[in-house]
């Protein structure tokens, strides 16, 4: 298929390039940066770049994308600036909605506007949508939470449905998303490794999380299977809390996992962005098997097995 891809030049794009490029798709990156360093000779024709900011609304006339983009058969949103790597001022919170919200936004305006519009659309989200909780337990059926994390990925959501008619759209609320080289989990390991690791807060809070690579083939399935559509909580069935996934972390790396990370420090860190990491909810799937997808790592031991040996 030939696709174009927005905000995939980071943790995710580092693995679901080259993914795709293996599996013969023919790709237009959309990116503020302009580096090729993940992609292999080989696949040098398959490849096209155009170095643009997507929340400009300038550059949406650029010609290069418009033409990609009535080329293309499906389009690829991740745009996002991090979440919890900056305190919550309000400047910031501006620009963690605007890179999401006004990007969708722009992208599907110029959709609307092409003769032929593209026939997928797959858009991020995350489960953050559902809001936190250590009791309930949320599946794409569960009603919006009413914190920031709720509201802007509603406001997201709200942005990418208004795509043209012809365009099937899938949302993926992901959760948690782990590799070794990069994420939450990347920024663990070093600490881990040292053996000062431990849970994060009091380590009740429920970790819902999907490994990178079956986060990969969950993008994949959403282009190729055109009888589904709507929302998909993109998570692996085994839910686990802080406090295990530490444990389990420990356990993979040979190391102790008994030193807690205090709440409080981390929100002199970070600010309100702290509740990412000391707030969770237990997310699962109801919706995920239609796209026919296997996950290869649906235990939180395989996965880390695979991260942590990626690394070694």
């Amino acid at each position: 298929m030939h696709l174009v891809l927005f905000g995939c030049s980071g943790f995710i794009g580092r693995a679901l390039i080259p993914y795709l490029l293996d599996n013969g798709h023919h790709l237009t990156i959309i990116s503020r940066k302009a580096s090729n360093k993940l992609i292999q000779p080989k696949h040098e024709n398959h490849l096209n770049r155009i170095q643009l900011n997507p929340v400009d609304p300038t550059s949406w006339t650029n010609e290069e994308l418009l033409k990609a983009l009535e080329k293309a058969e499906g389009v690829i949103n991740l745009v996002g600036e991090p979440i919890a790597e900056k305190r919550w001022t309000n400047p910031h919170c501006e620009k963690i909605k605007a890179s999401r919200i006004e990007s969708t936004k722009l992208l599907v305006n110029t959709l609307r506007d092409l003769k032929r519009p593209p026939r997928t659309l797959i858009n991020a989200s995350a489960i953050g949508f559902y809001g936190t909780s250590q009791d309930k337990e949320f599946t794409e059926n569960s009603p919006c939470g009413d914190d920031f994390l709720a509201t802007l990925c509603a406001d997201w959501e709200k942005a990418a449905s208004t795509k043209p008619k012809a365009t099937r759209l899938v949302v993926l609320r992901i959760g948690i998303v782990l590799g070794g080289d990069g994420g939450a989990l990347g920024k663990m390991l070093p600490v881990f490794k040292a053996g000062f690791g431990g849970p994060i807060g009091n380590g009740l809070q429920w970790m819902s999380w999907i490994h990178r690579k079956d986060l990969c083939q969950i993008i994949e399935a959403s282009l190729l299977k055109r009888q589904c559509s709507g929302v998909f909580n993109a998570v692996a069935p085994d839910n686990v809390t802080m406090k295990d996934f530490a444990n389990a972390l420990g356990k993979s790396l040979s190391r102790p996992s008994l030193l807690p990370v205090p709440g409080a420090l981390l929100k002199l860190l970070l600010g309100d962005g702290a509740q990412v990491v000391l707030k969770g909810q237990k997310v699962t799937s109801i919706k995920l098997q239609k796209l026919g997808v296997k996950l290869k790592y649906p235990t939180l031991y395989e996965a880390l097995k695979d991260c942590v040996g990626d690394i070694k």
